[in-house]
């Protein structure tokens, strides 16, 4: 029988697993780094050192030498090369489904935050998707940093998990529920863009591989009237807040990019030079990393 480290009722596949996560976790950003020449092309010796990275930590950074090149054909590119074929054409995406993230001013992009230049709190992408249809993977490639600020902080979302599991199993259970989060709709001008969507914070995907959905933005989520989601949530939200070694802190510079299976991550917020403003291409797949 195949023990799996995410059942609560199985704690002998869950310490095995924890014990190699630990010995494994990178507590530095500069051991998520890889340096490759072009990621649209990257060589095999690339490849696997950037996998080797994704399966320790779900995440891994890549240092190119395109600096500026513009193109969302870039991370397109690179994400084919990890079986990311199919993208999340959300609203604001451009025709391919790529999102150019800048600060943009115009109706459409107005009322959504990744579009201007204030920090973003805690969260994995695509929080509010039907279940069937989530987030798996994410991909931002930095043609031009912000002049000031645009730091990211990253957390694995299964470290997430292990922090939690270990300091109250049912904490973990609690956001297991189908009905523990409520993600309100969003309506624009009386039009009905998203209806409520509900489901859990952790979930186990048919393939056994964790997944996780959340957002710290109080006015985007609406949790379960229990005193144990409150429990677990502000036990999360310390862990987030505070000072762990898993934490990793950084800022994409040009030619940088980050592959990921949808970790957690924040933005601060950013100070623009008017002339050459901050630009980050953003694919975020239904598929997750191929070979994991």
């Amino acid at each position: 029988m195949q023990h799996s480290p995410f059942d609560l009722d199985d704690d002998t596949g869950y310490l095995a697993w924890r014990e190699h996560k630990l010995d494994s976790a990178p507590c530095t950003l500069d051991e998520l780094v890889v340096e490759v020449n072009d990621p649209r092309k990257l060589s095999d010796s690339e490849y696997d050192a950037l996998m080797a990275r994704c399966r320790k930590a779900n995440m891994a950074i890549y240092v190119s030498t395109l600096g500026e090149t513009e193109g969302t054909d870039i991370p397109r590119g690179c994400g084919r090369r990890f079986g990311l074929e199919h993208l999340d054409h959300n609203r604001g995406a451009e025709a391919d489904a790529v999102t150019a993230l800048t600060v943009q001013d115009d109706a459409l992009h107005t009322p959504y935050i990744p579009y201007s230049n204030k920090p973003i709190h805690w969260h994995t992408d695509g929080y509010y998707n039907r279940l069937d249809l989530q987030d798996h993977a994410l991909l931002l490639h930095c043609v031009r940093p912000a002049l000031r600020g645009g730091e990211n902080a990253l957390l694995d979302h299964e470290i997430a998990y292990l922090l939690m599991r270990d300091a109250n199993p049912e904490y973990v259970r609690a956001l297991m529920q189908e009905d523990v989060m409520l993600i309100p709709k969003n309506v624009v001008d009386g039009e009905e863009l998203r209806p409520d969507r509900v489901g859990p914070v952790f979930m186990i995907a048919a393939d056994g591989h964790l997944h996780m959905r959340y957002t710290m933005r109080k006015r985007h989520v609406v949790w379960k009237d229990d005193p144990l989601v409150r429990e677990a949530i502000g036990w999360l939200e310390a862990l987030l807040n505070g000072a762990s070694p898993y934490i990793l802190r950084g800022t994409l510079q040009a030619g940088w990019g980050l592959i990921s299976n949808n970790v957690l991550h924040d933005r601060s917020g950013f100070e623009d030079d008017p002339a050459r403003k901050r630009l980050l291409y953003r694919a975020r797949y239904h598929d997750r990393i191929r070979g994991m």
